[in-house]
């Protein structure tokens, strides 16, 4: 196979050219509560409304139609029977010329198998597997050009929840892998069973836009010096703070094809209106409800591989 890919990836933002987007067929159907790994997951178990998987298809399939409208090249990773690999951005993350592969929780070491196919088209030099002990998901890594945002879970709680993705030892490896980049840990509030008290991944709590713009949702911060640097680097006037109902939905969780463009679920209007109406940035709505039931929505159903 030609090695054709060159992992290049600096922002959130700039034009999209090559991602990833997780498969929706044969997710093994609804898990127990014990076997949910998410809170968003949990409570959708518990209220008896997990989504069915030929929603799921529709909603992905519609996401897949739109990028490729947009000139992007959508690969896929190949099907593992009965077993749920909708979020993409968990098993590899690209930052600069580098493909990140994931210590994933153990429940989704299967999912990195699937991949191998789309790994041989691109340099081994360029892959770079995650060293034992140091756990990060692609949800948690946040690039910001010279800055990479980081979400984490101190080391005495990291082991206590399973919504803890990212610990403290991916900031330590980060900083050798990338010694000219400002790291800033966004610490996350956890809690596995309700979503009110927890977030999965940094993604579900903030995401740039645009150029220097940002949305976020400060109260999912277990410290308010994070909020702080946050507000100090974008300026509280290029921020867009969601509610808590906002924050269950996922609202901060969208995905840029471009500066000027971004994919949104469609029930978050009051979102749609302020990027296109205060920050001129064009907005494409898709239904993707029924995947926020389990725990993600569209940036974590994505991992970009090329951006200009």
């Amino acid at each position: 196979m030609i090695r054709n890919i060159k992992p290049h990836v600096f922002n959130e933002t700039n034009k999209l050219r090559t991602v990833i987007v997780g498969l929706p067929q044969s997710m093994g159907g609804t898990p127990t509560l014990e076997e949910t790994y998410d809170a968003r997951s949990y409570r959708a178990v518990e209220e008896g409304n997990y989504p069915l998987e030929e929603d799921i298809v529709e909603e992905m399939e519609k996401l897949v139609s739109t990028l490729e409208n947009e000139g992007v090249e959508v690969l896929r990773p190949s099907l593992i029977e009965n077993y749920n690999q909708l979020f993409a951005r968990d098993v590899a993350f690209t930052i600069d010329t580098k493909l990140f592969i994931a210590n994933m929780i153990a429940d989704r070491q299967k999912e990195i198998d699937a991949y191998k196919h789309i790994l041989a088209r691109i340099a081994p030099e360029s892959i770079v597997h995650l060293p034992e002990g140091t756990q990060a998901e692609g949800g948690d890594i946040m690039l910001y050009n010279d800055t990479l945002f980081i979400g984490v879970t101190n080391n005495n709680e990291f082991n206590s929840f399973k919504m803890a993705r990212t610990n403290e030892a991916a900031l330590s490896f980060f900083r050798k892998e990338f010694p000219n980049k400002r790291i800033v840990p966004i610490h996350l509030k956890k809690h596995d069973t309700r979503p009110e008290e927890g977030v999965l991944h940094l993604d579900c709590a903030f995401q740039p836009v645009g150029k220097g713009k940002a949305i976020y949702y400060p109260e999912a911060f277990a410290n308010e010096e994070d909020r702080t640097i946050i507000e100090e680097v974008f300026g509280k006037e290029n921020l867009f703070a969601i509610t808590p109902n906002e924050a269950f939905d996922l609202t901060t969780n969208i995905f840029s094809v471009s500066p000027q463009k971004v994919i949104v679920e469609e029930k978050f209007t009051r979102l749609a209106s302020h990027l296109n109406n205060n920050w001129n940035i064009d907005v494409l709505t898709i239904p993707y409800y029924e995947v926020s039931k389990q725990g993600g929505l569209l940036r974590c159903s994505t991992c970009p591989l090329v951006r200009e």
